[in-house]
């Protein structure tokens, strides 16, 4: 008799495991306690796959033998404590796919900069000549990726979503970029809980095993003094002169892995500048050389690579105005480094299902650069109470559309618009790409 193994969400990381469970001879049913899109069925049912929406069968979840949950339902649920009381296996898609994966694994957490450092490695090693794949957060669901198109090596983006209900996953290099607070809503607002999360991604490691750092990052340095791994650690710091890991000497980024320093490139030619960026490009850097890229061609890629939809994007200008799609920053610390970068006088678009935000942090930046605010969710009032003695206007809106069209008319020539929401987006939209994707949509309609 086969096994049973059900998929809680019916998203893309769910449609992944399905196919990856059918392959490998599991009796696979996709629950969803919503209704599932019709393109979503249709892919399910031509790979025979059995769903149910809008709701999950109680019975038949807690009498199978596996249980994939997608990273977006929280543990909180009681279906799932009645699985973990019942001693049901609940893990992520990753450590599902993990374990018919037989290519190489390059991790990449932190609470932002994710998806930038995944796809800065991908490009190198693409560039390398490797056959390599982005996936997790970023492109491809990684258990669909394993199933209909393996490769030798994965770069693998992880939230702390998917790194809670990971065990015996082992990457065999990791990368932890920063901590800052986010999706403290569903760590009972315990920082520490979030930390702890996010340092599963030294689960497991070997001693051959890599494992990438930021050396300026205080809570990760902190930690890490009680972490007992025997992996092989590379700091990385834009503030510090180091003996080993990635530093910046002289504006020339330096590498030093088992005592071959090498000098890689000026941060001049980085072609996405930016501390941040500049931070990034030497994770990937370090990444790179740890799997014996040449430093010509990292060089050559951090010079050219192309940064992500949905970060930063310049969308349009229209009649002077600059549209910006930052879909992509759901927390305060990514809206922070979108609002640093403005040069010009910005009407901010900002707003969805709240994590526990602090608005103070960005205080500051608001008055100096932003002239108006755009409020695009359901609840405002902890946004509009937070800087409402600091700007003037505030509107509301309850689409992209009417976000972009207010803020068309408040902005003039020379200004920017800005939609960078702090927030999560999954109180009018599918998800961060859908909002980014309805922001240009409507920006292209004017």
């Amino acid at each position: 008799m086969k096994e049973q193994l059900v998929i809680m969400g019916a998203g893309k990381s769910g449609f992944g495991a399905a196919l990856l469970g059918k392959k490998e001879g599991y009796d696979v049913l996709v629950s969803d306690n919503k209704s599932i899109g019709k393109r979503n069925k249709e892919a399910l049912d031509k790979i025979g796959v059995e769903w149910e929406e809008n709701g999950h069968n109680k019975e038949r979840i807690s009498s199978c033998d596996l249980v994939v949950k997608s990273p977006g339902i929280s543990d909180d649920l009681p279906l799932i404590k009645l699985l973990d009381n019942k001693n049901i296996p609940v893990i992520s898609e990753i450590e599902f796919a993990g374990r018919y994966c037989k290519g190489t694994k390059i991790c990449v957490t932190g609470s932002n900069g994710k998806t930038t450092t995944t796809l800065m490695i991908q490009h190198i090693l693409s560039k390398a000549g490797l056959k390599v794949t982005a996936v997790g957060n970023v492109g491809y669901s990684y258990a669909q990726a394993v199933a209909e198109n393996p490769k030798d090596y994965y770069v693998i983006e992880l939230s702390s979503f998917q790194l809670d209900r990971m065990y015996e996953f082992k990457a065999d290099v990791s990368l932890l970029l920063n901590i800052t607070p986010d999706h403290l809503d569903r760590y009972d607002n315990d920082f520490n809980k979030y930390t702890q999360s996010k340092f599963r991604i030294l689960q497991n490691l070997t001693q051959s095993d890599h494992f990438i750092y930021n050396r300026d990052d205080e809570v990760i340095t902190k930690h890490l003094i009680n972490t007992n791994s025997t992996c092989k650690k590379h700091p990385v710091s834009i503030l510090k002169t180091l003996k080993k890991g990635a530093w910046v000497e002289n504006d020339n980024i330096q590498i030093n892995i088992n005592q071959q320093k090498q000098s890689i490139m000026s941060i001049h030619q980085l072609a996405q500048q930016g501390k941040h960026n500049m931070f990034n490009s030497m994770a990937s850097g370090i990444a790179a050389r740890v799997l014996d890229i040449r430093k010509e061609i990292i060089r050559e890629s951090l010079s050219d690579f192309q940064n992500v939809e949905h970060r930063l994007e310049h969308v349009a200008k229209i009649h002077g105005i600059d549209f910006i799609n930052d879909s992509k920053a759901t927390n305060v610390n990514s809206t922070w480094y979108a609002l640093e970068s403005m040069q010009k006088p910005t009407i901010w678009i900002v707003g969805g299902v709240d994590k526990g935000n602090d608005y103070s942090m960005l205080e500051g930046l608001v008055k100096q650069k932003v002239l108006g605010i755009i409020c695009l969710g359901t609840k405002n009032n902890k946004i509009i109470k937070s800087f409402k003695n600091i700007v003037d206007p505030i509107y509301e809106a309850k689409s992209a559309s009417e976000a972009v069209r207010l803020s068309y008319r408040i902005a003039k020539k020379g200004y920017n618009v800005l939609l960078s929401p702090a927030c999560a987006s999954f109180d009018l939209f599918e998800d961060f790409e859908d909002r980014g994707h309805k922001f240009k949509k409507a920006v292209r309609s004017l």
